[in-house]
């Protein structure tokens, strides 16, 4: 009896354990994020942030607020997706607070209406969103409209912003808003990451620009996220086409468009299933990219030898501020603001690129204010810190020696952004099959016009088909070109009605015209033999 009871006692423990285990892990997770006891003052971030930037600057900032304010404070986190989900949603929030007679007549929204109260991570342009002014109908006076921001100014004084930041520029990027509705917190570079061996297996070089991904070796094996979901990535083609132009920009985005093997929704993806060897390379924020190759890395070893490669295109390094937003609404705008001013100290820069300082790297690492040594308590996250002076005094501490203040382009935006998008959809992710066999025929095509089996003119031809791009109707139903000539009066056009369906039945339009072009090239090629 007792050896069955005990039997049973085992069974009923193993049977217990995984949801002990998934209880512990909440446990744990919500002590490291930063929450404590009820009373604690606490702040809510929205943010993308992977999880070990959430950790450690939760864990400094709790540590900074109650040594320079002497009362506790914790940091709840919000994540509801990438960037662009996050956008979605505050302007959802924001929406709903207007009709609800939440946001009053002079714009101010009431305290804690949002849910958040800070906007930390993503881009400059999207945290630009914060700033620019919607309207609503007053709920008070149908014949009123209300006039609001999502975000409001940090109101540091202008000393305080010379301290931090000197000039306002890095490249043709500002690093703060001058009205202060974002401030840049770090900075951000993209890149490529790719794979050697799969490279090799390939009889690829390794890329050392955009262009070099558009050999058509890379067909199914390219990484690419979705533009429509992630604003890093968007970010990436802009600076390909203010870098190349426009007709080199958009071949380039076409041809990357067909060698890819998919679109993900989320950036943090492509350098996983590089290093997995799922594809040969892939377009990259600079510390996912750095970060996964040094995963790969074994202790010691050189990381040329590396798997896994990460590289800065040579002329085309595009440097991004990766700001903080403090939301119209917050229940705390004081602990936001307070969060700001931390992310800005020297303690705090530290941690995007000092060595944990509980690694061996990380024993020397310098002291702060409080006697303890900076940076990151356990992760390496190889960001790069916005302020020149961490490059001036810290720069042999950091993991990656690298000054984005030397390497950033200096190619102004040629304004294009907002066409990147909607295009990419139409001619890229929404028609990939019949890009991708186009794409195929179409280099089958080259290589038999090079030995002399195909005319010149037949290539010529469906080049020029491959590589069309559609007639814009306008609202008033006259058509445009969409070259570059007409494009500043399209997009007035559009800014002018901003007419959801309109935009709709647009991108139909064109996905419409793709599909077409894309399956003539592919029955050109088969009148030649050779589809």
């Amino acid at each position: 009896m007792r050896a069955r009871a005990a039997i049973i006692i085992a069974f009923l423990l193993v049977l217990s354990l995984p949801f002990l285990a998934r209880a512990l892990s909440g446990r744990s997770s919500e002590m490291a994020q930063g929450r404590a006891a009820p009373g604690t003052r606490t702040l809510i971030v929205v943010s993308p942030h992977v999880e070990q930037i959430r950790l450690e600057f939760a864990a400094g900032f709790t540590r900074w607020h109650q040594r320079t304010f002497g009362a506790p404070a914790a940091i709840d986190w919000r994540q509801p997706g990438g960037t662009s989900e996050i956008i979605k949603q505050l302007e959802a929030q924001f929406d709903a607070a207007a009709r609800n007679g939440e946001i009053d007549d002079s714009g101010i929204c009431r305290a804690g209406a949002i849910g958040f109260d800070l906007f930390f991570g993503g881009g400059s342009f999207e945290h630009s969103k914060m700033k620019s002014k919607r309207t609503a109908s007053s709920p008070r006076d149908a014949t009123k409209k209300i006039t609001y921001t999502m975000g409001r100014p940090a109101a540091f004084t202008q000393a305080q912003l010379d301290l931090w930041f000197g000039t306002n520029k890095i490249g043709v990027q500002t690093i703060y808003d001058p009205e202060q509705y974002w401030i840049g917190t770090a900075l951000s570079g993209f890149g490529i990451v790719y794979n050697r061996d799969v490279l090799g297996r390939l009889g690829l070089p390794e890329p050392r620009g955009f262009g070099d991904l558009c050999d058509a070796r890379y067909v199914n094996m390219l990484a690419l996220a979705d533009p429509r979901q992630s604003g890093s990535i968007t970010t990436t083609f802009e600076s390909i086409m203010n870098k190349e132009g426009w007709d080199r920009g958009w071949r380039i985005l076409r041809e990357l468009s067909a060698n890819a093997r998919y679109f993900a929704s989320a950036a943090t993806k492509v350098p996983v299933d590089v290093s997995q060897g799922e594809a040969a390379a892939g377009l990259s924020i600079d510390f996912y990219g750095r970060g996964q190759a040094q995963f790969t890395m074994k202790p010691g070893q050189d990381p040329a030898t590396a798997r896994v490669g990460y590289v800065d295109p040579e002329g085309a390094v595009y440097i991004d501020a990766d700001p903080a937003t403090i939301l119209n609404g917050a229940a705390d705008a004081e602990l936001a603001r307070r969060f700001v001013e931390y992310c800005l100290t020297e303690e705090a820069q530290a941690l995007w690129q000092f060595h944990p300082v509980a690694s061996t790297a990380g024993i020397a690492n310098p002291k702060g204010d409080d006697g303890r040594a900076m940076g990151p308590e356990r992760y390496e996250l190889r960001r790069m810190p916005v302020r020149r002076v961490m490059y001036e005094k810290y720069l042999p501490y950091f993991v990656d020696k690298a000054n984005p203040f030397e390497l950033a382009s200096d190619v102004k935006s040629k304004g294009w952004r907002g066409a990147i998008s909607p295009m990419m959809s139409a001619f890229g992710t929404d028609v990939s099959g019949d890009l991708r066999e186009a794409w195929i025929v179409l280099n089958n095509t080259r290589r038999e016009t090079k030995a002399g089996r195909v005319s010149e003119a037949d290539l010529h031809t469906m080049e020029g088909v491959f590589y069309a791009m559609p007639e814009h109707l306008m609202k008033d139903g006259s058509t445009r070109p969409f070259d570059e000539a007409h494009f500043g009066e399209i997009h007035a056009d559009a800014d002018k009605y901003k007419d959801t369906e309109h935009a709709k039945r647009t991108t139909i339009r064109y996905t419409e015209f793709f599909r077409t072009q894309y399956r003539e090239v592919i029955r050109l090629a088969c009148m030649n033999g050779r589809g």
